[in-house]
């Protein structure tokens, strides 16, 4: 079931999520509805908290390019690539990279963030097996942007004090008209 993206600056996604403990059906629903979810919205990466649910519980799925398919050479998400992370934890990091990132609850914002170039993570998949990944470039990109979900952060939180104060101004004002809009309707 496709699920309500939480935009900020909803006070939930500001909230710290809780490991889960138990690996049962509930999580499963959990974990395919994010994946439904992410998908239809168009996004690489998804944070439990994201659609409301304070669970250290995120996914991953980087669009590859189908080199053999000209009709569909980019954008395509695989279901064999897609990684289901419960209770994560970055292990290692090191080196830098900057990348243009963007975010399901900051729809249509992106800005230049400055995070590890390589990382290693931990983490359980549904069924509770622990797993261990290594990640680089724009993997490494999406991982870290969804923990800090996980942590209560926002990929804005990273930006300089005054890119910050101007994102917080033309935020407002964008929140403002789509309003407007949705009470036309």
């Amino acid at each position: 079931m496709i699920k309500e993206i939480l935009v900020y600056p909803n006070p939930i996604l500001r909230q710290q999520s809780k490991d889960v403990e138990s690996f049962d059906s509930e999580l499963h629903t959990l974990l395919d509805d994010m994946n439904e979810t992410m998908i239809y919205r168009g996004g690489v990466g998804l944070a439990a908290v994201q659609v409301g649910v304070l669970l250290n519980v995120l996914i991953i799925n980087i669009p590859v390019d189908d080199e053999s398919n000209l009709e569909n050479r980019d954008g395509l998400q695989l279901a064999e690539n897609l990684i289901e992370a419960i209770n994560p934890v970055i292990t290692h990091k090191d080196g830098t990279q900057v990348f243009n990132e963007g975010c399901l609850s900051i729809p249509g914002y992106y800005e230049e963030i400055t995070r590890a170039e390589h990382i290693i993570v931990e983490y359980f998949d549904r069924y509770g097996n622990k797993k261990s990944l290594e990640a680089e470039g724009f993997m490494a990109v999406a991982w870290q942007h969804e923990m800090e979900h996980l942590t209560g952060h926002v990929f804005i939180e990273n930006l300089s004090f005054m890119k910050r104060k101007k994102f917080e101004k033309e935020w407002k004002k964008e929140l403002k008209e789509r309003s407007k809009k949705a009470s036309r309707l």
